[in-house]
């Protein structure tokens, strides 16, 4: 029998590979520009997941492309903490210049966002010189082994693997799903039977909870939040991993809440679209809170790495040049409504939701209104099977995200949310 080249890698990678790597595409990456991938046997897909919210600028756009190669005729890595460079400097001056609130900010690179979360952590405890850490259900804060202590998820990035570092604590996230009454009696049992709020370095949160299921934190809690870690000296961290670089119609998404409520963040981490699929992360907050920590507590071998520095000074240009924030805005409206037109016809719909082009929809049982993981996986495949990939996300895994490229044409757009719109009928069967 002769097998398709997808089949042979399929094989391959089995054997060779574990299987905690979990892969959803059956299929392999051949090449791909702006917003469509095509596969190793030249089968095209238009990309909704974007590496997990990382191609916000598109697949190699041009500007990328040539500020790597102009990157690469000069070094590829030096170590920052052995030989520095400019350009390190550079973008640290930009993220402290572009993320909200005119105070004195300093930033750290790294190379993930589970680095920038760590360190983030750390920063919040050589400031407060306390252990513990308040996150929440639902949250994703990475894979490694104290991020995922943060991350309010058990399935499948918890099991077995614990235990897990003590003095982490969680409260149900303050969105459409939980009251912010229900998170503040909540917190203030953790601080009556768990930890007294003068031992709490940090509470960190996602604006938009990611993984969690595209869970927009209510403005009153953003509020809250900021008057409980003053009145406490609690490090208040906002992670922007997934929601920052133009995703939600702003460049960040602690724009809309300061906008909203003056409410900032004393740290904030940022990853992914940052430097469009090249490795590298930041922390960027206050310049007192970041100068906590000794010289040599800090860093890492290819934090700051200049390949991807270079790569996200283009980015930053390309957000501006290209006013992709806004173009999120826009496609996202459009998303919405057309979900929103859908929903006599899908009954299955029952939320849709999210900021800019930081759009999810939630699928429940009609009847019993239960959350629909099956139903959900049937969209997935369906659109798969037409040519467009989709991501799955949330608690009950009944929530679809989309997460395509800020730069897609109008006429990829248009046919993606048409494959979209003939999944959700097929997958009713």
């Amino acid at each position: 029998m002769n097998h398709s080249l997808n089949e042979q890698l399929q094989a391959r990678r089995a054997a060779a590979t574990p299987r905690g790597v979990g892969v959803m595409a059956s299929f392999y990456a051949d090449r791909a520009e702006g917003a469509e991938l095509w596969d190793v046997e030249g089968r095209r897909y238009i990309d909704f997941a974007g590496g997990i919210a990382v191609m916000n600028v598109g697949h190699r756009h041009p500007k990328i492309v040539a500020a790597l190669q102009e990157q690469l005729q000069h070094f590829t890595h030096t170590c920052y903490q052995v030989v520095p460079y400019e350009s390190y400097v550079s973008l640290a001056e930009k993220l402290n210049a572009l993320t909200p609130g005119s105070h004195a900010k300093k930033t750290a690179l790294f190379s993930t966002g589970a680095e920038a979360v760590e360190n983030a952590i750390k920063i919040a405890r050589a400031y407060t010189q306390r252990p513990g850490v308040i996150a929440f259900g639902g949250a994703f804060h990475g894979r490694s082994l104290f991020a995922v202590s943060l991350t309010g998820k058990v399935q499948p990035y918890k099991a077995g693997f614990g235990p897990f570092p003590p003095e982490i604590y969680h409260a149900p996230f303050p969105c459409h799903c939980a009251s912010l009454d229900e998170t503040k009696k909540a917190v203030e049992l953790l601080f009556k039977a768990d930890i007294e709020p003068s031992r709490v370095a940090a509470i960190i949160f996602e604006p938009i909870q990611g993984e969690g299921g595209f869970n927009v934190i209510q403005a009153e809690a953003v509020k809250w939040l900021r008057a409980l870690c003053d009145q406490h000296g609690i490090v208040l961290i906002a992670d922007e991993v997934q929601t920052g670089f133009g995703r939600t119609g702003k460049l960040f998404a602690m724009e809309h809440f300061f906008e909203q409520t003056g409410v900032l963040p004393d740290l904030m981490t940022i990853a992914k679209s940052l430097a469009s699929g090249m490795p590298l992360s930041a922390v960027t907050g206050r310049a007192e809170i970041m100068d906590a920590p000794a010289p040599g507590g800090l860093g890492g071998t290819y934090a700051g790495n200049p390949m991807a520095v270079a790569a996200a000074h283009a980015v930053i240009d390309v957000m501006h040049d290209e006013q992709l924030p806004a173009r999120g805005q826009k496609l996202g409206d459009q998303l919405k409504a057309r979900l929103d037109g859908l929903r006599a016809q899908v009954p299955q719909i029952s939320d849709v939701r999210g900021l800019g082009a930081m759009v999810a929809v939630q699928f429940n049982d009609p009847a019993s209104g239960k959350p629909d993981a099956a139903y959900t996986k049937a969209v997935q495949v369906e659109a798969l099977r037409r040519g467009l990939i989709l991501l799955t996300c949330g608690v009950d895994y009944n929530v679809v995200r989309f997460l395509f490229p800020l730069t897609i044409s109008d006429a990829v757009f248009a046919e993606a949310l048409d494959i979209l719109e003939a999944s959700l009928l097929a997958a009713k069967g």
